[in-house]
């Protein structure tokens, strides 16, 4: 038997080259840390006051933030702003899903940054009540707005707020005030007749409708319709325009059924086409028809004061919320109650009396 011949095989491997380094590693490190580091409060407070985006987005960041660590911050933040804030002209938005609200505060933003207004848009999304979570899409769906460097866009999630805004939106107001932002605007999650509380922190409440969609009916109603400043048909382009035309007239008669507003301004009905940017200027001339009018008549300064008022007696029963739920003592309660409640041995009521007792004697 010959003895077997090895043959190299063809296949030839060559050694690998190793990419080269195109990032020095002193940078890298550099740049982690610069990412790690918070910055000052008066740093924060700096840039909100030179308009500055980033300090911006990171204070309202640490105010919409629930930790307690950030509370302090916030709160110091805010008074050193507050002094700089309230020259601005702040706007509700709401409607139904649907409606076109997102559409219209980009052809709306672009039309005021067309005229030199800086426009902050304050975009509340719903927050799922199974998984918490919220899409916060509102600049993918505003493309242009979001591009402009006179304009700026913060999404939030409503959380457990009812009303239609998020549980901060009052105080990221005054930063957006305190950064130079002549219009505010609050864009309110859009779930129907429930979104009044946007009301309470706006100079003007502007509810957008559609035509053809039983909205017709709704005018007769008390509430949301009642609280508007101005009422946009939305829409209006197309083969609704007769319909949205005949919406306008039902609305106007609507509107006249309502007493006297205490700010002596008759709201008004318009029509309009986002899309095409049809009556959208016009929205904004009855918008500063209304601050003038408000203005000579002092209604614009009593309302912010109330509006104030207002917001005092809520952030005191907040606290107060907040305050009685944290205690270890009234945790530990709580559940025991719940659970004799599950057995039928008590009340909601009576367990809510024993609780805040026990409150009273901590």
């Amino acid at each position: 038997m010959s003895k077997t011949t090895q043959h190299k095989s063809a296949l030839k491997e060559n050694k690998g080259v190793s990419s080269q380094e195109i990032t020095n590693k002193a940078s890298i490190s550099k740049i982690q840390k610069k990412r790690k580091a918070q910055p000052s409060t008066d740093d924060l407070v700096a840039g909100i006051l030179n308009g500055e985006i980033t300090p911006l987005s990171r204070a309202i960041t640490l105010i919409e933030s629930k930790s307690g660590k950030h509370l302090e911050q916030a709160n110091t933040i805010i008074n050193q702003c507050l002094p700089h804030a309230n020259a601005s002209i702040r706007v509700g938005i709401t409607g139904v899903p649907g409606v076109g609200k997102s559409t219209f505060i980009e052809a709306f933003g672009k039309h005021l940054t067309a005229l030199g207004k800086k426009v902050a848009i304050l975009a509340v999304d719903p927050s799922s009540s199974i998984s918490k979570g919220s899409i916060l899409g509102d600049k993918t769906r505003m493309e242009d707005l979001v591009k402009d460097p006179n304009a700026f866009i913060r999404p939030s999630a409503s959380g457990t707020s009812l009303g239609g805004v998020a549980r901060k939106t009052r105080e990221t107001i005054i930063l957006c005030e305190a950064a130079g932002f002549d219009i505010i605007i609050i864009e309110t999650v859009g779930v129907g007749q429930s979104e009044t509380t946007v009301h309470s922190m706006v100079d003007f409440f502007l509810l957008l409708k559609l035509a053809g969609a039983g909205d017709e009916l709704q005018g007769i109603k008390r509430g949301i319709i009642e609280m508007a400043d101005a009422i946009a048909i939305n829409k209006a382009d197309g083969d609704n325009i007769k319909r949205a035309k005949l919406a306008q007239v039902e609305f106007n008669k609507a509107l006249h059924l309502y007493p006297e507003k205490e700010s002596h301004w008759q709201p008004k009905v318009t029509v309009c086409s986002a899309l095409n940017r049809k009556g959208v200027s016009e929205t904004w001339d009855l918008i500063k028809d209304y601050i003038k009018l408000t203005k000579d008549n002092s209604y614009f300064n009593h309302n912010r004061n109330e509006q104030n008022k207002f917001w005092l007696l809520q952030t005191i029963e907040e606290h107060l919320k907040n305050d009685f739920f944290k205690h270890s003592k009234i945790k530990i309660e709580l559940d025991k109650q719940l659970v004799l409640i599950e057995r039928n041995k008590t009340t909601p009521f009576a367990a809510a009396d024993y609780l805040l007792g026990l409150k009273n004697k901590l």
